[in-house]
């Protein structure tokens, strides 16, 4: 079972200098992936227990579009184990003779971050009988 999130990243995101974003936008993406797997499986949001091996691998910038891709790898009798990733779609060009409004498609995606995560739906929450990945 997979989600997949896009979103443009906005000005409001930006946290250091130069546009910069902080890992922490691309967690609460991560969360929000998680979120849909959940109710897609359980039919409940659930509860995020712990996230493991993050690794944030490229900037993100204001202006970027991201695709957050979440994947459910192992259900347990309450636990849900995933996987995700964050990769930039479209950034702005790096010529600075070029307007702010600039941007380009890249040709080949660059991952930005990458994580591993738990979440629990406890029993009594559960409902849908679904317990294939």
């Amino acid at each position: 079972m997979e989600s997949v999130i896009r979103v443009r990243v906005s000005a409001a995101q930006a946290h250091y200098g130069g546009d910069l974003v902080d890992g922490a936008f691309l967690l609460q993406l991560f969360g929000d992936a998680a979120t849909e797997l959940l109710i897609r499986h359980d039919g409940d949001e659930g509860l995020f227990l712990t996230y493991s091996e993050v690794m944030f691998r490229a900037p993100v910038y204001a202006g970027d579009f991201i695709e957050v891709r979440g994947r459910l790898t192992e259900v347990g009798n309450t636990s849900r184990k995933m996987e995700f990733r964050a990769v930039k779609q479209i950034t702005r060009p790096q010529d600075a003779d070029l307007p702010p409004s600039a941007m380009d498609v890249l040709s080949e995606p660059v991952v930005v971050a990458e994580a591993k995560g738990v979440c629990v739906v406890p029993k009594e929450r559960q409902r849908r009988g679904n317990s294939s990945v």
